[in-house]
């Protein structure tokens, strides 16, 4: 298991097979996919060859970066009930069911490109009934897999993904057989990779657990907290280096288990640098509606509805959602008010360019104060002020005034009225995000090459302390 030497230009440096173990990965458009996604192109950037053990997953890859010849995926069987689910939705991906679909429906609601603010959606045209029918039984079909598959959660731990361990860890026994593996990367969640992790390092691998938050976390179900804490204490323990996203899960892990900063590295989420290739963002003086824009899920912990209130409230605002997933109140509020308007789901190629059009970026605070969501840096990346709505004492608040990048307000609606105000007055008078700082440049840290760099300075050390 020797690694390689290999020459690039003048200088000699060592490419190592590195094997991720990522539940999520493309095509899966998760946060923590967009981060492996990146940091494997980083890392075989530098030269390595990057093997992936994942489950099957039935998605398209729309928006998606691309992965480059240096990252290989392994697929495995992903277990009975998301078998189950990746079935569907190919059935529902085939050309047949797209092209009834469209015959059935009608045309699809157009979206007005991020490069014309104003612009209105256009109405799409009603569904007959048979595409109503269509869709409820599509939506039945779906209600009764996802419900079967989180009955089946109930049993496994920490939820039903773990249903894949038989056929991931036959999987990875084959490739840290075959492949000359030098290290073994897990990235969680779900705690699943953990296990597997520490199988690898049980045989001798070097190995490092990504930790997006902890194993033991405020949404962990009561009756799996006691085993959560186990495992997260085992893999601290056992694992040659753990990177987590932020430093205040960092502090956690250290306060909880005594790890040294040696042993624990904080890797950021990140954004795809521009390389000077985005468009310039349209000047905003005030004549025009100002352009909010929210993009990502809308979970219980992030309360949108202040915002939404606030914004109806306030003449020459408008607020953009894009979201997989929209609450009914949210979708009451689009209806009754032109101000609120729907994107539906953007792929992230998609999501990354309205980011960059739009005048003030929305982020919603997470409950729990440590997490600061992957989004959050993609709006870094955009160059855009950011209106962060949360108490000002979390992680995302932090970050964003120490740049300084954006404005923090709290989640009354009035307080939120009042700062709309301010920003539309600003505006009309030439000062609209004035004493910000909107450069590439303070937040180069944060690129996703930069980010992978660290990384690949650290296993290449990290091999190295292991006589490889």
């Amino acid at each position: 298991m020797e690694p390689v030497d290999a020459r690039h230009g003048q200088g000699k440096r060592r490419t190592f097979n590195i094997l991720l173990i990522a539940y999520e990965f493309p095509p899966s458009p998760s946060p923590q996919s967009l981060r492996w996604a990146y940091l494997a192109a980083g890392l075989a950037a530098h030269g390595h060859r990057i093997h992936v053990l994942a489950p099957e997953h039935p998605g398209s890859n729309e928006g998606l970066p691309g992965l480059p010849c240096g990252v290989v995926v392994h697929r495995t069987f992903a277990g009975p009930g998301m078998g189950l689910l990746n079935l569907l939705a190919r059935k529902r991906r085939s050309p047949q069911r797209r092209s009834g679909m469209e015959a059935s429906t009608g045309k699809a609601a157009s979206v007005p490109r991020p490069d014309t603010p104003g612009a209105d959606v256009a109405v799409p045209e009603p569904l007959n009934w048979k595409g109503r029918v269509h869709n409820a039984l599509s939506g039945l079909r779906t209600w009764l897999f996802h419900g079967v598959h989180r009955l089946i959660g109930i049993g496994f731990f920490p939820d039903g993904r773990s249903e894949w361990y038989p056929w991931a860890r036959k999987g990875l026994d084959r490739l840290l057989a075959a492949q000359g593996i030098d290290l073994v990367v897990s990235s969680h969640e779900p705690a699943t990779t953990l296990s597997l992790g520490l199988r690898a390092s049980r045989k001798g691998y070097p190995w490092i657990a990504d930790l997006g938050d902890p194993v033991l976390a405020p949404y962990t179900p009561g009756r799996w907290r006691r085993r959560a804490l186990r495992l997260e204490r085992e893999v601290c323990a056992s694992a040659d280096l753990v990177c987590v996203t932020t430093d205040a899960t960092a502090r956690v892990l250290s306060e909880r288990h005594g790890m040294g900063r040696d042993r624990l590295v904080v890797l950021t989420q990140g954004f795809e640098g521009r390389n000077g290739h985005a468009a310039d963002p349209p000047v905003f003086t005030g004549e025009r509606t100002m352009e909010l824009l929210y993009t990502g899920s809308l979970y219980a912990f992030r309360k949108i509805g202040p915002l939404i209130e606030a914004v109806e409230r306030t003449p020459g605002v408008r607020l953009n959602i894009a979201s997989v997933s929209v609450p009914e109140d949210v979708l009451a509020a689009s209806r009754r008010s032109a101000s609120i308007r729907l994107l539906g789901f953007l792929p992230h190629a998609e999501a990354v360019e309205w980011q960059g059009r739009c005048d003030v970026l929305v982020n919603l605070a997470n409950d729990n104060p440590c997490q600061v969501p992957g989004k959050f840096y993609e709006y870094l990346g955009a160059c855009r002020p950011i209106l962060h709505i949360g108490d000002g004492d979390d992680a995302a608040a932090e970050l964003l005034q120490g740049i300084p990048r954006g404005w923090v307000c709290g989640q009354d609606p009035d307080q939120l009225a009042r700062t709309l105000l301010g920003l539309l007055a600003d505006a009309r008078t030439g000062r609209f995000a004035g004493g910000l700082d909107l450069s590439a440049g303070a937040v180069g840290d944060y690129d996703w090459t930069v980010i992978s760099s660290r990384l690949n300075d650290r296993m290449t050390t990290l091999i190295a302390e292991h006589g490889k």
